[in-house]
């Protein structure tokens, strides 16, 4: 069970990374705040994992300059403002913008 766990979280993160690798190429940010927004990304990403009540697959997870973009779908109005408090309460973040869709 704790080697599943922990597979899961780094495929997240190795998906995070490969998936937001484009940004500082595009001139959006710096190489360090890519750094600290890739770094909380895979945090929030992780703690969704780790949630039994978020669905990780299910949400998409973007940050760019301390702001996080929470996109998807969710099963409840309950997941989804659990996705918020938990990127919410991630280090490092300064907002975000919940675009989640709640879809039974």
């Amino acid at each position: 069970m704790k080697y599943a766990r922990a597979l899961a979280i780094a495929i997240v993160a190795g998906a995070t990374l490969v998936g937001t690798g484009c940004s500082v190429i595009r001139g959006q940010e710096t190489a360090g705040a890519y750094v600290d927004d890739t770094a909380i990304t895979t945090a929030i990403k992780a703690k969704f994992v780790e949630d039994k009540t978020v669905d990780a697959a299910a949400i998409k997870v973007q940050t760019l300059n301390g702001t996080v973009q929470l996109s998807g779908f969710a099963k409840s109005q309950a997941e989804k403002m659990q996705a918020e408090n938990i990127a919410r309460n991630t280090k490092g973040v300064r907002q975000v913008q919940n675009s989640l869709m709640v879809r039974p």
